[in-house]
């Protein structure tokens, strides 16, 4: 099978998808804004938005890799499109609340989690592993490129459609995107199974079988992650920077209204989404270049210290222009850090633990960013916006601390890490844990 076509038409399921996204991305806390006027509401809701992956992540990645991942990502893309059909329908009907737009959220990252575990294991199974970074890097181009044009439209639509009417479009951007899945075609691997997935007669005893099968799994993903110290080290540390991330993206509305003095339905915070997305795209043009020519470690490190500075910088500026610019820096460092990490456990991981292993470590690094939301939003109620951005950005300052004082800043190339992805013969000794992460220590770790 040709996987090229297949990949680009994989691209562009994504891409129609992300169109809708972009503009939810303004839209939907607008929506919220604009019936609350309350910071910790914004907070909140950007907190609940990514609560589902620290619940489901590590359940949803040990079944995906049971279950058939084509068949996966065209229900959870249409189920995704009901659940956020409900907001405009509702707010058409007069009867929309601020309860159902926060269950709606929620809903809607629930699904994204089963999604986001199938798209992992699709991915490498589309291109083959070695063309991993390549496609990789490819879909966060085309993605941040759409962030780039989305929000800023997302703004103008706000503006002349409202926000209902923007989530609409949305909703079918979703079940579009779930047609396009339909004609993707790609190898499946066949599960791995053993003694406990043998069904019989007695259902209660096949079902007890299935929990047990889904714990191992679980227990297994966990195990490879916290057994390579690579991915162990690089997942610990994004969780400090995800509570930084969640606080700008929670307070991002408010700041625009209350630090900049924009109105809540102005079209230049849609720009600020687009600043955002602008230095996602800069690091996704060269991070294949920058993996190829410095050590994994070192770019996590940089990228964590020019985040941190960033971050101060943008909790002390009230210019709108300047503003841009700083998001564009903060962005940039902070989408190093995620792509990074993102690309390492993708590129060493085997098959048939990719989607346990990427959604439990998304799940461990993103479990600050409902932290950052949530208390940014209640610094930012009872205090000031300032402070409650200085105190949230020391998750960053804190991350790179920690990863400054590991062996991480002597990890190797990227290159050394996929060479050296062999892994040892199950009951294998695991690492020492005063070995350099250098050479071929790097990759290797027990099952």
């Amino acid at each position: 099978m040709n996987t090229v076509p297949m990949f680009r038409l994989f691209l562009v399921s994504r891409a129609v998808s992300w169109v809708g996204t972009a503009m939810t991305l303004v839209a939907l806390p607008v929506l919220l804004y604009q019936r609350t006027g309350s910071a910790a509401a914004a907070g909140v809701l950007a907190g609940l938005e990514a609560v589902p992956y620290l619940v489901l992540g590590l359940p949803a990645g040990a079944l995906v890799d049971r279950w058939d991942q084509r068949r996966t990502l065209m229900l959870t893309s249409f189920s995704s499109g009901l659940v956020m059909a409900s907001i405009p329908l509702a707010s058409w009907a007069g009867i929309l609340t601020t309860p159902h737009l926060f269950i709606a959220a929620v809903g809607v990252s629930s699904i994204f989690v089963f999604f986001d575990a199938a798209g992992f294991g699709a991915l490498p199974a589309i291109v083959g592993r070695d063309a991993v970074p390549g496609a990789t890097g490819a879909m966060v181009s085309v993605s941040t490129l759409v962030n780039l044009v989305g929000p800023a439209v997302g703004g103008v639509a706000t503006t002349t459609l409202g926000a209902a009417g923007v989530l609409a479009l949305d909703a079918l951007s979703y079940v579009l995107a779930a047609v396009l899945l339909a004609r993707v075609r790609w190898t499946v691997e066949p599960a791995t199974g053993s003694a406990d997935d043998e069904t019989t007669d007695d259902g209660t005893a096949t079902g007890r079988r299935r929990v047990t099968r889904t714990r191992r799994d679980i227990a297994e993903g966990l195990r490879y992650i916290w057994d390579h110290r690579v991915i162990r080290t690089l997942t610990l540390l994004g969780t400090g920077a995800s509570i930084s991330g969640g606080a700008v993206s929670g307070l991002l509305v408010v700041v625009a209204v209350e630090q900049f003095g924009l109105a809540d339905d102005d079209s230049r915070i849609g720009l600020l989404y687009a600043a955002a997305a602008f230095g996602t795209l800069i690091t996704s043009t060269f991070l294949s270049r920058i993996q190829q020519r410095a050590p994994t470690g070192l770019i996590t490190l940089c990228a964590l210290g020019v985040s941190w500075l960033a971050l101060i910088w943008w909790s002390r500026n009230t210019v709108w222009l300047l503003g841009l610019g700083i998001l564009i820096l903060w962005q940039a460092s902070n989408s190093l850090v995620i792509l990074n990490g993102i690309v390492v456990r993708q590129a060493v991981t085997p098959q048939r633990l990719q989607g346990r292993v990427n959604t439990t470590a998304r799940m461990i690094a993103w479990g600050g960013t409902p932290l950052g939301a949530m208390l940014a939003g209640a610094l930012a109620e009872a205090w000031d916006i300032r402070t409650a951005l200085l105190v949230t950005s020391s998750g960053v300052g804190v991350a790179l601390a920690i990863g400054a004082g590991t062996n991480l800043r002597r990890t190797g190339k990227l290159a050394d890490l996929i060479g050296a992805r062999e892994m040892p013969a199950p009951g294998a000794p695991a690492e020492r844990n005063d070995q350099p992460l250098t050479g071929a220590h790097t990759a290797v770790a027990p099952e």
